[in-house]
């Protein structure tokens, strides 16, 4: 088989959402560049053309992408060279096969599957680090689009009572289930599928709320999150990048919402921010 790369550019509000659904439709990991290009593969120069096709096909003309060719090596396996323990303040975030020796309990085990979502992603990792800073001991978590449960799974391995993600995708239940029962937290997480609006009132109050969605989904969400924080809670917001700062800050303070932290993680940015 004689393996080919894709290059892919997209606008940066797409991006998270071609990199999901690349993933989704190939079953390879997707490398994020520094520049934002996404780089997947496929096997064939063929199926890399059908591959751009159809990925233009889904998300229009903004989308660009062109294949090279690779050196003659097994790239189902050699992706995994790339990845390996990630240490975000008190967790180590780790695929299945480089599980450190004399791993803690704050070792969320995280293979790349169809969901997005493995800590290598500089979205995920600054909810990780808000997460980590400002979860209280005991603490009720909801996580407002879980995609692959890293984000509940790190919850209750930092001392969450119980967790509980919403994620609209059906087809991610599968990968968040398998994650959750591959780090043995199945008694404090579980996630639901549906619309994070209609049922994150249904489970407030908590006390640290995650959402790290688009900037656009983020403001939407702002009313629903505000209401079903606990008194004194924290919600963290993330997916988003650095440019759209400005603008995420006025529409939390336009909400009701005032920041007490943020991060960065190379282009992309988050924020801490309780009631006013």
């Amino acid at each position: 088989m004689s393996w080919c790369a894709l290059d892919i550019q997209s606008p940066p509000e797409s991006r998270d959402a071609v990199a999901s659904w690349l993933v989704s439709r190939t079953g390879q990991a997707v490398e994020e560049r520094g520049d934002g290009m996404l780089v997947s593969f496929a096997p064939s120069e063929a199926e890399a053309g059908a591959l751009l096709g159809e990925l233009q096909g889904t998300f229009g003309g903004a989308v660009a992408g062109a294949s090279r060719p690779l050196p003659d090596v097994d790239w189902t396996r050699r992706w995994r060279e790339g990845l390996g323990p990630r240490v975000i303040g008190r967790l180590t975030v780790t695929p299945s096969w480089t599980v450190p020796d004399g791993a803690g309990p704050a070792t969320v085990i995280m293979d790349p599957e169809t969901a997005f979502g493995t800590g290598e992603h500089g979205s995920t990792r600054i909810a990780l680090t808000l997460l980590d800073r400002y979860l209280a001991p005991g603490g009720r978590v909801l996580d407002l689009g879980s995609g692959s449960a890293i984000l509940t799974i790190a919850a209750v391995k930092l001392g969450a009572r119980r967790a509980t993600g919403i994620e609209v995708d059906p087809e991610v239940e599968p990968i968040a289930a398998a994650n959750i029962a591959r780090n043995g937290v199945a008694a404090r997480v579980n996630c639901l599928t549906g619309d994070a609006a209609l049922l994150a009132p249904l489970l407030a109050p908590a006390d640290l709320i995650l959402s790290n969605i688009l900037r656009s989904v983020n403001e939407t969400l702002l009313g629903v999150i505000l209401a079903a924080l606990a008194p004194g809670g924290i919600a963290v917001f993330a997916g988003m990048e650095r440019p759209e700062r400005p603008l995420f800050l006025a529409a939390l303070e336009s909400a009701g919402f005032v920041m007490v932290d943020e991060a960065t993680d190379g282009d992309w940015w988050g924020v801490a921010a309780r009631a006013a």
